[in-house]
């Protein structure tokens, strides 16, 4: 039995859950689930850390394999453990969706990472509002880009679902939390029709509302 240590309100063990549904792997019966990071703790532990160094989640345990990084760890379940091919084995589709799980993780995120943490997990009156807005602000840009590929496909990596969708969806979800949440703060948000008609396409045919954050998680 797979074993991921990480708690559900983690965009990155989020990745690793949808992706987990995507296959049809179920908790309690494939995979044992441990809440970790935060308020419930863990992921300092010394035999967490033995695990992963960095004492972060997702960390996946299968047999004696152990992972870190949720692209990654995407990456194996998909290699390992896709015995229906849900996923594409088509070697142009994968790494078109490969870019963008690279841009997700190295540009998408920490753009958007400031307005996130500065929102959800600085006290008030300890807030960068600039630096939030800026961020925000910036996140709205890059998503111009996403929105113009799929002006001409259903997803990011053509016109078949790949993991790529998942780490994007997520992070394009925040954003729209975001804004819902603190819209002043936060700024406008760009109208994306694209991107907004992409999220109707992957909540109607994937397990994106099973996994998706409803609200913000903030910590106070």
């Amino acid at each position: 039995m797979l074993r991921l240590w990480g708690r559900k309100s983690s965009i990155n063990v989020q990745k690793v859950l949808w992706c987990l549904a995507e296959l049809g792997l179920q908790e309690g019966v494939d995979l044992e689930r441990i809440d970790a990071g935060l308020h419930f703790g863990q992921n300092r532990t010394p035999e967490f850390l033995r695990m992963n160094p960095n004492g972060l989640v997702p960390t996946l345990e299968d047999g004696e394999l152990v992972l870190w990084e949720s692209n990654t760890i995407m990456r194996y379940l998909v290699r390992m453990h896709d015995k229906a091919k849900r996923f594409p084995a088509d070697i142009p589709l994968q790494y078109s969706s490969e870019k963008w799980l690279d841009w997700q993780v190295g540009t998408l995120w920490p753009t958007l990472r400031t307005a996130f943490l500065g929102l959800t997990r600085t006290p008030e009156n300890q807030r960068d509002y600039k630096a939030i807005e800026k961020s925000y602000q910036d996140t709205n840009a890059l998503l111009a880009l996403l929105d113009k590929t799929l002006e001409g496909q259903q997803y990011c990596a053509g016109n078949v679902f790949t993991i790529g969708d998942i780490a994007l969806a997520l992070c394009v979800s925040r954003w729209i939390l975001l804004n819902q949440t603190f819209p002043k703060e936060t700024g406008v948000r760009s109208t994306l029709n694209n991107v907004a008609a992409w999220l109707e396409r992957l909540s109607a045919e994937t397990c994106f509302d099973d996994i998706v954050e409803k609200e913000l998680n903030i910590i106070k």
